[in-house]
């Protein structure tokens, strides 16, 4: 059942990422049409407070709700959890008929959300938060990796274990990336100034080729994907220097909608959300199973030993110790907190602001 539902776009570009909306038909709109007025007061009997369009979501659903999910980037192990929940069929449950398309990184991500060209959008939480505060129209959902994948990766050879250690070396970096955005925060929480560190910008596709040619001592990235990446293809062990280790513990990865969508369909909302918390809630409890699925219906994936081992250090970036123990996707006020106040002192955010200002948690709550 998993497989019909997904949508594999042929190309990862501007068309195929097109996205074409189109609303439910109501219950009652429906009965009208054929049956009359009468007869739908004697069908709808104790309903006659409910707006007679508004959508439904789940077992109720007319019919399926025709939806786009916007990956942070081309699929890789942290995105197993949303193609288990196809193939298990939360989403269809829940009345929506689900497509997942491969991103070109965050930043790009929020603005395709903001600007209408896909429903649900999977991004880093400092970028959500710099696009907000520039003026795009989007607001974080729930974050479901809530303790950050930033890091600055290496051969374990290389002998650096502290931030300080990484005076004098040649670095890896992708301006513009969700990584390089919050770097500065990562050099000056340890003390460290740019200028002590050799920054070489880098295209994304070419940051492990450059790494592995020796041609840098480290990269900036995501360690739960490009880890497991590099130690197979050089068959060399790898170590990080983890931000959130490193005085600079912030969100990382989590679901966004546009106000637009909040505002006009929040029952949309809350059943995409509902669905993704049981899709990592099922990831977590069967990471063969979530692997399984991702392999039958994404394009392009790594090999199935490193998608493991990707969703494996995902699945431990879940929680923070506010959220211990918690589901899926309900995040902690004082984490939002946190991760505003970072990025206010040292990345440059300067219209700080409430959390409200970015995230709106209700439709989490269970």
């Amino acid at each position: 059942m998993g497989n019909a539902l997904v949508r594999k776009p042929p190309e990862c570009n501007a068309e195929s990422r097109a996205i074409h909306h189109w609303s439910d038909v109501s219950v009652s709109r429906f009965l009208s049409c054929f049956f009359g007025l009468s007869t739908i007061a004697a069908i709808l009997g104790g309903c006659q407070g409910a707006r007679q369009d508004a959508p439904r979501y789940g077992a109720a659903a007319a019919s399926l709700k025709r939806v786009t999910l916007t990956l942070n980037w081309i699929p890789y192990g942290e995105h197993a959890p949303f193609y288990y929940g196809l193939e298990k069929g939360y989403f269809r449950a829940a009345g929506i008929d689900l497509t997942i398309q491969p991103g070109n990184g965050s930043g790009k991500t929020v603005q395709a959300v903001g600007g209408g060209q896909s429903t649900f959008g999977w991004a880093d939480t400092p970028s959500l938060i710099k696009a907000i505060a520039s003026g795009v129209p989007v607001r974080s959902v729930g974050v479901f990796v809530q303790t950050t994948p930033s890091a600055v990766e290496f051969f374990s050879a290389k002998e650096i274990h502290k931030p300080s250690d990484l005076k004098g070396k040649s670095i890896a970096v992708t301006p513009g990336d969700a990584v390089f955005q919050t770097f500065p925060a990562l050099l000056a929480a340890n003390n460290v100034a740019p200028d002590e560190v050799n920054m070489v910008n880098v295209d994304p596709s070419g940051k492990l080729s450059v790494l592995m040619a020796g041609k840098v001592d480290a990269i900036t990235g995501f360690f739960n994907d490009q880890a497991p990446t590099i130690e197979r293809r050089s068959g060399k062990k790898v170590s990080v220097l983890k931000y959130a280790e490193n005085g600079v513990p912030f969100l990382g990865d989590g679901l966004l909608a546009s106000n637009d969508t909040i505002t006009s369909d929040p029952a949309l909302v809350r059943a995409f959300v509902q669905a993704a918390i049981k899709s990592w809630e099922a990831a977590k409890n069967d990471p063969a199973g979530a692997i399984q699925a991702m392999l039958k219906a994404a394009e392009k994936t790594p090999p199935a030993d490193v998608l493991s081992r990707q969703l494996k250090l995902t699945l431990q970036l879940m929680n923070t110790p506010a959220t211990a123990g918690g589901r899926p996707g309900v995040d902690s006020e004082s984490d939002w907190k946190q991760t505003i106040q970072i990025l206010a002192r040292y990345a440059g955010l300067k219209r700080a602001g409430p959390p409200a200002d970015y995230w709106n948690g209700s439709f989490a709550a269970a």
